[in-house]
């Protein structure tokens, strides 16, 4: 049995002075919306189908949740190790996963929850956790609407503090789904009409009658033979009189591919991501030469405040002791750029 598990227990305890739970009410929160329920002004659904859009998740969610966390002493800044609860937070699946889940509300809607299901007996702190989706969690606020009194998980109420309570972690921004809402529609239209004016089995386009004008009951039998001819994909047939001509253009000409292309370095801004990797910049100049210096922007740029947020929330005095704080073995794994040096 590790060290860490000797003092863990299943059952809340009835007095503890620590409590799992500080719950400031989201910063900039205006219309008070976070009070009830988790609204955006688009969905994940519809920014996840998106390649720019899944493209930024991965690179940010997944190379955070590759990186080890680890405990150390500030007294001298000494690595002291990975205990449980910091090594796999949850028992039902990797630590890469709840990182990188934890990292995806972060990204997505500005806030992200840990379920405390085990503590450690000796001083009540956490000892294991289950993330939860941020679309299932509602609040209730205090009078003046600055703390959360209530948290519910799907309706429920759970306690505020000890096991079943959240551990919020706050981001530092309110989430691209609210910040970013006009152009992840944008370009969720764009892709949409791309894709229909690509699959389209008839172009659309007119039937010029050179001969005898005909009745509106011919006109409307002969469009639909034609229309019907179309969608089937057989040849279809037109007398000598009749000339059709297609008035749809193709993605490049009704200027699909550059559209794509704009919103493309419009969602990389938005997520704070380079370019290049999205495949979005011409000029991309990037070699083996400076890749440690491009990992070195990546992550001051795009990585850092979700690192920053959970390295700060996991240092809190409810989670871990004064003495001791935790940090990301960014040093360790990421930026050392060969396989030789990690």
């Amino acid at each position: 049995m590790a060290f860490w598990d000797r003092f863990l227990i299943q059952a809340p305890k009835q007095s503890s002075e620590v409590k799992a739970q500080y719950a400031p009410v989201i910063m900039g929160d205006d219309f008070g919306y976070f009070n009830t329920q988790l609204l955006t002004k688009v969905s994940r659904d519809v920014a996840m189908s998106l390649p720019a859009i899944i493209r930024c998740r991965n690179l940010i969610a997944g190379t955070i949740g590759s990186i080890p966390l680890h405990l150390y002493r500030k007294s001298n800044d000494q690595r002291i190790g990975s205990p449980k609860w910091l090594d796999q937070p949850s028992i039902h699946q990797p630590r890469s996963v709840t990182l990188a889940y934890t990292v995806d509300s972060l990204l997505f809607y500005g806030v992200a929850y840990w379920q405390v299901v085990e503590q450690f007996q000796d001083d009540g702190r956490p000892a294991r956790f289950n993330w939860i989706a941020p679309t299932r969690v509602t609040q209730q606020v205090s009078p003046d609407n600055q703390f959360v009194t209530q948290y519910y998980i799907d309706g429920a109420p759970v306690p505020m503090d000890g096991i079943g309570s959240l551990i919020t972690f706050q981001g530092l921004s309110e989430g691209i789904l609210n910040t970013g809402a006009t152009i992840i529609q944008q370009a969720y239209r764009v892709q949409k009409a791309a894709y229909d004016a690509a699959t389209s089995p008839t172009p659309t386009g007119i039937i010029k009658n050179t001969g005898a004008d005909l009745s509106e009951n011919e006109v409307a039998a002969l469009l639909a033979q034609w229309k019907s001819a179309r969608q089937r994909g057989t040849t279809a047939y037109l007398t000598s009189t009749l000339d059709y001509m297609p008035s749809q253009f193709s993605p490049k000409d009704m200027g699909y591919v550059d559209l794509i292309q704009n919103l493309t370095t419009q969602i990389a801004r938005l997520c704070n991501i380079p370019a290049y990797y999205l495949s979005a910049d011409e000029n991309n100049s990037m070699t083996y030469a400076n890749v440690q210096d491009e990992r070195k922007q990546l992550i001051a740029l795009a990585l850092q405040p979700y690192i920053t947020a959970i390295e700060t929330r996991l240092s809190m005095d409810d989670m871990t002791n004064t003495q001791n704080y935790v940090r990301f073995a960014i040093d360790d794994t990421f930026l050392r750029a060969d396989t030789m040096a990690r």
